[in-house]
């Protein structure tokens, strides 16, 4: 802490201890500078970004398939998947298949939709509710976040 110097006085101080005079604060009525080695500073700071992008978690997300016909066992099995996914912090997008003449009874779909929900809820919450586009019907499901 120096105080008010002038950027002559402030070069000069810097190269007499072999550093740089780093720009902190461009303020033009009141800018601020820092005497410091800034080799060292941006490898800090690069050095601090790459921890910090390794340390982040990355969420996938999962998919898994329905058909209006698909029977308790495997729609079971598939609920099971879908909270192994659930679990491990993934997303979960559920998506249902419309084939033939089953585009004429959607709201079955929905119905279907709605129950797999419900049997997943203890692990998640409804991040996008059921939507039909096209022949297809699709939800995603987020992992809940408990305040432990």
């Amino acid at each position: 802490m120096v105080g008010v110097i002038t950027t002559a006085d402030a070069i000069a101080r810097a190269k007499s201890n072999d550093l740089d005079l780093v720009l902190v604060s461009p303020d033009p009525k009141n800018p601020v500078g820092k005497i410091m080695d800034y080799g060292k500073y941006a490898y800090d700071q690069a050095k601090r970004e790459r921890e910090a992008r390794r340390n982040q978690k990355t969420t996938e997300v999962k998919e898994v398939q329905l058909k209006l016909t698909t029977e308790a066992h495997d729609l079971d099995f598939k609920i099971r998947n879908a909270m192994r996914f659930l679990d491990a912090g993934d997303r979960v997008k559920v998506v249902i298949r419309f084939r033939g003449r089953e585009m004429a009874h959607q709201e079955q779909g929905y119905d279907v939709m709605k129950n797999f929900a419900e049997a997943c809820a203890e692990k998640c919450v409804v991040d996008r509710p059921p939507r039909a586009e096209g022949r297809h019907m699709i939800m995603y499901l987020a992992p809940r976040k408990d305040k432990d």
